[in-house]
């Protein structure tokens, strides 16, 4: 049991907080095929019922690492800006960026297609979610904020970020790479 709230809420609180990458194994008595449905509809990695092995949780465990081992997204690098997924941070010149989680999201999909322009729609597939308004400005608004904190924050650098008139946006420079 867990103070004033269940696992549902404390997962459905971790992906309103953006941790979504947080593997989450529910422990639960409760242990009917709709609340392990239920659960794992809500994005844990698996539905463990109570009571169990504690080498089976074990083995659960290594194999979520196992698994995440693998699918983990490396260091992700353009000329000298670096964007960490696993510890979510962002560097360009050695300088630490503070970005919002919106930002972070925009840069990563930018960086995962570097030379390639990103329409508005794919971003706001990506970033937002399907019910995002087209005919709104916020996809402007957060490629300036991002603009401002990559590229004019960084005079003596040459820019990044780069629109593409009529089609969206791309992100140029030297080598890319993922380590």
């Amino acid at each position: 049991m867990l103070p004033g709230q269940n696992g549902f809420e404390v997962l459905r609180n971790l992906r309103e907080f953006g941790l979504d990458g947080v593997p989450v194994i529910i422990l639960s008595a409760l242990s009917d095929t709709a609340h392990v449905i239920r659960g794992l509809d809500a994005g844990a990695v698996d539905y463990l019922r109570k009571p169990f092995e504690f080498d089976e949780l074990l083995a659960r465990l290594r194999a979520v690492e196992r698994k995440r081992g693998s699918t983990e997204a490396a260091v992700l690098r353009l000329a000298d800006l670096e964007l960490d997924p696993i510890h979510r941070s962002v560097t360009r010149a050695g300088q630490p960026l503070t970005l919002t989680n919106r930002e972070f999201a925009l840069l990563d999909l930018l960086l995962r297609n570097a030379g390639r322009v990103v329409t508005k729609t794919r971003i706001a597939e990506k970033v937002w979610d399907v019910d995002f308004d087209m005919g709104s400005n916020v996809i402007e608004v957060h490629v300036s904020q991002l603009r401002r904190k990559l590229d004019r924050a960084f005079p003596d650098r040459p820019p990044l970020l780069e629109t593409v008139v009529g089609h969206g946006y791309r992100l140029v420079g030297g080598p890319t790479a993922a380590v």
